[in-house]
């Protein structure tokens, strides 16, 4: 199973690197071939510094806060993978629901 996981981000500093590893934890766990994308939406919060050691990290960087609905086009754009899982990036939605998700 191949997924993208998209998640756009706005001043996420504080959930940004647990969001990352519980994402990538259940991927590795049920053996998916994927990738995650954060898209941030212009944070001012140094979000971008968080992120800066993530890996793997697909990470766009907007030049401003767009809106949720743009962050998410961006991400959905550069995803490769055929099956895409949307998340919120205040762990608002939990990463042990990508099996059910798929």
């Amino acid at each position: 199973m191949k997924i993208s996981i998209v998640v756009p981000v706005y001043n996420e500093v504080e959930n940004t690197v647990p969001l990352h590893k519980e994402i990538k934890e259940v991927c590795e766990e049920n053996g998916y071939d994927y990738e995650i994308i954060f898209i941030d939406d212009g944070s001012t919060d140094g979000t971008a510094e968080a992120v800066a050691k993530l890996y793997p990290l697909k990470y766009i960087q907007l030049r401003k806060n767009f809106g949720q609905t743009a962050a998410m086009d961006a991400g959905i754009k550069a995803a490769q993978y055929g099956y895409i899982i949307t998340m919120d990036g205040d762990m608002q939605n939990d990463p042990a629901d990508i099996p059910r998700l798929i």
